[in-house]
């Protein structure tokens, strides 16, 4: 059959375009939040150990990626809602395990209740803690344990979009605790230029909390299969080449 250049011309054009609507449809959107060390803006760059974990399974992969940051609320309702998307530092928790497809643990991690040194606060269990008001971040693991505990926000749980807005309360004595992972308490502590020692006590650790496996990457549900398997594969190769190893020695 013949046809015309210009009709030629009109079908390569509309073919091209085909292709590139595809490679957008299939674009991985990667978002985080303000989480030091794990993931921080400095100097106009977004830094710290997940997010050096992350673009290292990047380049292992060949993959090309820009990386978002944003209060946790809303990464967490585009990983939940939206077409291949990568969240990280997540904890992974029995709560969210189905909610999303997992690649693995990107950094270390251990939640605890935090309380001042002067106040002698003294917990044995979580139900001791019912009585004090607690600084938590929204929808984060930390926030969404214990309001399956049964605490609740506006009662005994004060519920903030940063971290750092967390421990400038804590430090004010607005709340009597502070739920945190350990190294980004230790770490936005030192960054205001004091000393962990004399500002926090370790007053109920939280193995419960996602346990001490880590903090992960995982996809939205929405997510072929085979793309979070090349992102576990990923994962996996610059585990086992040393990669990650130098990236954790910078940071723990």
């Amino acid at each position: 059959m013949f046809t015309c250049p210009s009709a030629r011309a009109l079908l390569f054009v509309m073919l091209a375009g085909f292709a590139q609507l595809a490679v957008a449809l299939d674009q991985i959107q990667i978002v985080t939040e303000e989480l030091p060390p794990y993931n921080m803006t400095q100097d106009g760059k977004l830094t710290g150990m997940s997010t050096e974990v992350v673009q290292a399974v990047l380049q292992e992969i060949g993959e090309q990626a820009s990386i978002q940051s944003m209060p946790w609320a809303r990464a967490y309702d585009i990983a939940l809602n939206a077409e291949n998307v990568l969240i990280y530092s997540i904890t992974r928790t029995a709560q969210r395990e189905h909610l999303f497809k997992w690649v693995g643990v990107v950094a270390p991690m251990h939640w605890y209740l935090y309380a001042r040194p002067e106040r002698n606060i003294s917990l044995n269990s979580l139900d001791e803690a019912r009585q004090y008001q607690i600084a938590t971040v929204k929808d984060d693991a930390g926030e969404q344990y214990l309001k399956a505990k049964g605490f609740t926000v506006g009662k005994n749980l004060q519920s903030n979009n940063k971290y750092q807005y967390n421990y400038e309360k804590f430090k004010l004595g607005r709340v009597d605790l502070w739920i945190s992972i350990e190294l980004n308490a230790l770490y936005l502590i030192r960054q205001a230029g004091e000393d962990p020692a004399s500002m926090v006590v370790p007053v109920l650790s939280l193995p419960g909390l996602g346990g001490d496996d880590g903090l992960n990457m995982a996809f939205s549900l929405q997510t072929a299969d085979a793309t979070v398997e090349r992102f576990r594969q990923g994962l996996q190769a610059i585990r086992s080449n040393g990669t990650y190893d130098a990236i954790a020695r910078k940071w723990l």
